[in-house]
């Protein structure tokens, strides 16, 4: 297994005298694999952060969320999750298809825990995995190079309130998402979402920010 550092991570290590610990963290911590302990936890949560490229280096980030089970484990090198509708400009997936190497940060801000993945991304489409989460429009599978549990010392802690009405779930009708009934984007919705919004109630700009000012979004 290759080290997680470069030189100006070394550097760094040396300046503020870490050099000891971080070969530590990377020998005996860092793993090239997902241990049976980390699968648990990582099948056990709902949501994860994902970090991705674009094709110039630009990073961002991006909050996923679904159902328990979001992300499956496959076997210790491989991790794929599902690409539910989103806003249309699909950003995270976009960037993977140009530039394939991401992180993904699974975190419990209950207990706190976190961990953290490293690997390559590949796009699915029509692929038979899909299947396992309702109204998945892709999948994305992970090829894992690095994995490893973070210290969870700065983690704040929070209490879980409710789940997303969103999470599409089998055998019910998934809720519109609210900004789809603002007036101002009918014209780029697609025809069933226009009608959806049209029988729910259209809303002007100054009503939506009012619902989301509120939490109900």
């Amino acid at each position: 297994m290759g080290s997680l550092y470069y030189e100006q991570h070394r550097r760094l290590q040396e300046e503020f005298d870490t050099v000891k610990l971080a070969e530590l963290l990377d020998t005996k911590w860092v793993h090239d694999e997902i241990g049976p302990d980390e699968r648990t936890f990582i099948e056990s949560r709902d949501f994860f952060f994902l970090s991705t490229v674009d094709p110039d280096g630009m990073p961002t980030v991006s909050y996923k969320g679904g159902p328990v089970g979001l992300v499956r484990v496959m076997d210790g090198n491989t991790l794929v999750f599902p690409g539910f509708d989103g806003n249309g400009m699909f950003y995270s997936v976009g960037n993977i298809v140009g530039q394939p190497k991401v992180g993904l940060l699974f975190i419990d801000f209950e207990t706190p825990h976190r961990v953290r993945v490293q690997g390559t991304a590949t796009m699915l489409r029509d692929d038979p995995i899909m299947a396992s989460w309702t109204e998945a429009q892709y999948a994305v599978r992970i090829d894992v190079t690095k994995a490893w549990v973070n210290c969870p010392r700065y983690v704040h802690k929070f209490q879980r309130v409710d789940q997303s009405k969103y999470v599409p779930k089998p055998g019910q009708k998934t809720p519109l998402a609210l900004w789809k009934r603002l007036d101002m984007v009918q014209d780029v919705l697609h025809d069933e979402d226009r009608a959806r919004a049209e029988q729910e109630g259209l809303l002007d700009l100054p009503a939506y920010e009012a619902r989301v000012s509120k939490g109900d979004n």
